[in-house]
């Protein structure tokens, strides 16, 4: 009786062990993760530097109650500073019109020197403009006061996009005492350095 206690026991054992090992792969539960989110890199509000770049918009003119407008291309450069949410800077523009015709009279370009000051708000900054501008005409120069509003937008830290409206109002054009009030509208891209 005492073997087969035994016995029984050894059976018993075996089994335990032989069950413990069962050819089945264990079950791993996976470990929860959360996700990183990885955020964009936006472009950074600091406006100061020099930049310059193109522009295209339309002219519209009226002098001695004639109108007409055409389309303006042109050049600019300039610099400005940040000093933290007010960016102030000053420009040089050219504009060049495309067979802009006013009663008989050709207007050839437009420059323009300008003070800007406006509010950094990061990629974007709005501004207001003032300064003084010169046409030339077929009966001679005309000048005055320019002033308007514009955006920039920073696609990347170097090239940015944006709108410009502008008010002439040149006075005694070639000296014929006719005045002129003129308006444009231009689309700008420029490269920042």
């Amino acid at each position: 009786m005492k073997t087969l206690i035994t016995l029984a026991t050894g059976v018993s054992l075996m089994t335990g062990m032989a069950m413990a090992g069962s050819l089945e792969d264990p079950v791993v539960e996976p470990v929860a993760t959360t996700p990183v989110a990885v955020a964009p890199v936006m472009p950074s509000g600091d406006w100061t530097g020099p930049y310059a770049g193109l522009s295209f918009g339309k002219l519209d003119m009226e002098a001695g109650g004639v109108q007409d407008d055409g389309t303006v291309y042109g050049l600019f450069g300039g610099y400005d500073y940040d000093f933290g949410q007010f960016v102030a800077g000053a420009e040089l523009e050219y504009q060049a019109t495309d067979d802009f015709d006013l009663g008989g009279v050709d207007v050839n370009d437009v420059w323009r020197l300008k003070a800007r000051g406006g509010y950094d708000a990061g990629p974007a900054l709005l501004y207001a403009t003032a300064g003084y501008a010169w046409a030339d005409t077929g009966i001679g120069d005309a000048e005055g006061a320019v002033y308007g509003v514009g955006m920039d937008y920073k696609v990347t830290e170097r090239f940015t996009v944006g709108a410009e409206y502008l008010r002439h109002d040149f006075n005694d054009i070639g000296s014929t005492n006719v005045d002129a009030e003129a308006d444009t509208l231009s689309l700008r891209g420029a490269l920042r350095f």
